[in-house]
């Protein structure tokens, strides 16, 4: 799926940096099909971009995104005769999005106002560093309307607990972003008026690390979770090495003994 052929999300690019715009905000949001297979087809595309540093997550209108559009939702058909159920693998598509979008190599960002729930809260879970305004809510209503929100709860108790999820989820609770702060949440909490100016200091600061180095630290901060540690202390020195025996290790330690910014931080103003 090229660029082109998006209808419900943005995607801007500039200086390494690409901005995917969730956009229905006629709807706050909400994922339909076509939606959910757009995202994926993105990330699967910022994926191999080698260029891209920084992905961040945004929604139009005034709000991140509202989980699940209700009006697609309605009335399933039955499975199929031979058991097949279509449905099934509709909703399970969002799971393995997810997966994807967790395991970009890239650093992301969610950048959150208004509404973030079911769907959208599963997708901020899948950031590295989540920024919200004081008017985000979260939360995870889908019990209020007869159902789940299955393919999302494994992710938000990977990054939250499971103490806090049980709470939100069994009481289908929206938060405020104060308590998505005190829960771990949100990283970065500020006024709706100076959420832009709060993102661009982030991004200037997570232009600091070398990507490679980015790439390498995430996958073996997502692999500790399950991995051996054997396992993991391998992979680590393995990375290690392979970085220090790369360029931006090279460039990166030059830098600080000449009490200079390496060339991946350097700026117009800097260079």
């Amino acid at each position: 799926m090229s660029e082109s052929e998006f209808r419900h999300i943005g995607i801007d690019i500039q200086a390494g940096i690409v901005t995917l715009t969730f956009n229905r905000p006629e709807v706050r949001n909400a994922l339909n099909q076509r939606m959910m297979e757009e995202i994926g087809a993105a990330v699967d595309a910022l994926a191999a971009l080698s260029e891209t540093r920084v992905v961040v997550l945004r929604g139009a209108g005034g709000h991140f995104c509202a989980g699940g559009d209700l009006n697609t939702m309605r009335d399933p058909p039955p499975p199929n005769a031979d058991g097949s159920d279509p449905e099934f693998l509709r909703y399970r598509l969002f799971g393995d999005v997810l997966i994807r979008l967790n395991n970009l190599p890239q650093a992301v960002v969610a950048v959150v106002e208004g509404t973030c729930v079911g769907g959208g809260f599963g997708m901020a879970a899948c950031a590295d560093l989540v920024i919200a305004a004081e008017s985000a809510r979260f939360g995870l209503p889908e019990p209020r309307h007869g159902f789940i929100p299955s393919q999302i709860i494994p992710f938000l108790v990977r990054r939250l607990g499971e103490a806090p999820v049980r709470r939100i989820a069994v009481t289908a609770r929206v938060i405020d972003a104060r308590e998505a702060r005190r829960i771990g949440m949100v990283d970065v909490l500020v006024p709706d008026a100076e959420l832009d100016a709060t993102l661009e200091r982030e991004l200037a600061d997570l232009h600091r690390a070398a990507p490679r180095a980015v790439a390498a630290v995430k996958r073996l901060v997502l692999d500790s979770r399950d991995a051996p540690l054997d396992a993991l202390l391998d992979q680590g020195a393995t990375s290690l090495m392979d970085l220090l025996r790369g360029p931006e290790a090279a460039e990166g330690i030059a830098a600080f003994l000449a009490k200079r910014p390496p060339a991946w931080a350097r700026t117009p103003s800097s260079s």
